[in-house]
């Protein structure tokens, strides 16, 4: 028999979530970001559910090439653009769009002899420092891209923020005014904002949002979940209470007894660990749902299994359905737990998790 371990993934909260990014969008097209494999949901089963999305944004072209195989129309841009000259081939041949945030990959167009003209955005580094060309870059970059017969002349115009989950940041609101300032008079669609930014910067509604944690109801807004802005999570990582241990006041729980028995007590032993993709970082205190109840974490997280203190549940059974988080235990909570955020989670579910669906 396989593990307990499940992660069942909720392809209706999926829709709901995009329908309610439509209405944050407020007219706004919405690119639902699927890489990381959708977040650790599948990027596949992502991508069906999300059939109403009118763009997608992924991470590389092997996202575009797996989209594409399973019959997806929609526009696919490719975040990170092109790796190197012989990707534009590739792109051509699955209509993909490219990122554009350095010179080289102006210069790799130039260079193509293909007349095919490429659908691309060009990005702006507005603050963040990572990718994008500098303000006093892009208007010159944009006018090479324009003078390139194979580029698309509907060129789009993007941007990606540091600190939007702060709603009230001076460095989200100056990165708008350089975005803004450097694209004045320059016509294109604008894509700016992320899942914070949808949630805490009209401003930067642009024609485009490209969420991606709202998408699978995960918020990174510091002290709320994406269920306090009315989204639903859309993985439930779940379990089973293998053993119940009668262990005595002041034993010792786990690797290097780090908790100890306060008294005479019932401790659950459920099978996960981080060799399923459960945090190791997880602090004795942080919570899962024993047959519904909430119990604390006990001792250090090992790799197939943890422990948990019962006195709450004394109902618990071995069997019991233990969830991690998911309805009614937002990850975002979990992460706190374990010094991350929920993207992290997610993300980080092993091939020994079993991966199931509902449509609820």
């Amino acid at each position: 028999m396989s593990r307990a371990t499940s992660a069942t993934i909720h392809l209706g909260a999926l829709r709901d979530n995009l329908a309610r990014l439509r209405t944050r969008a407020a007219g706004a097209r919405v690119m639902a970001v699927v890489k990381a494999d959708g977040y650790g949901h599948g990027l596949e089963r992502v991508a069906r559910a999300l059939a109403d999305a009118d763009a997608f944004g992924v991470a590389c072209i092997a996202d575009g090439q797996r989209l594409r195989a399973i019959g997806v129309r929609q526009r696919i841009v490719v975040l990170s653009g092109l790796d190197e000259s012989a990707d534009i081939a590739e792109m051509h041949r699955l209509d993909l769009e490219s990122a554009i945030h350095h010179a080289a990959q102006i210069d790799w167009l130039a260079a193509d002899r293909d007349p095919r003209p490429l659908r691309v955005w060009l990005k702006l580094d507005s603050g963040m420092h990572r990718l994008g060309f500098a303000a006093h870059e892009a208007r010159a970059a944009y006018q090479r891209l324009r003078s390139l017969p194979n580029v698309d002349p509907a060129i789009g115009l993007m941007t990606h923020f540091a600190n939007s989950d702060v709603f009230d940041d001076a460095q989200t609101a100056t990165q708008i005014d350089v975005f803004e300032a450097t694209f004045a008079g320059i016509e294109g669609e604008r894509a700016l904002s992320n899942s914070a930014a949808v949630l805490g910067w009209e401003r930067a509604r642009g024609d485009w949002v490209r969420p991606g944690g709202l998408v699978y109801g995960i918020s990174v807004v510091e002290g709320r979940t994406a269920a306090d802005f009315g989204f639903r999570p859309a993985m439930t990582f779940a379990s089973k209470l293998v053993a119940i241990n009668r262990v005595a006041r002041g034993e010792a729980i786990g690797y290097a007894a780090t908790w100890r028995c306060p008294e005479d007590m019932d401790v659950g032993v459920v099978q996960v660990g981080y060799g399923d993709g459960y945090p190791r970082s997880a602090q004795a205190g942080t919570p899962v749902l024993v047959g519904g109840v909430r119990v604390p974490l006990i001792g250090r997280v090992s790799m197939d299994l943890v422990c948990v203190d019962l006195r709450s549940a004394p109902q618990a059974r071995i069997g019991d359905r233990v969830v991690l988080w998911g309805e009614g235990l937002p990850v975002e909570e979990i992460a706190d737990h374990a010094g991350t955020i929920g993207y992290e989670l997610t993300c980080g579910m092993t091939r020994r998790v079993r991966f199931l669906e509902d449509e609820t």
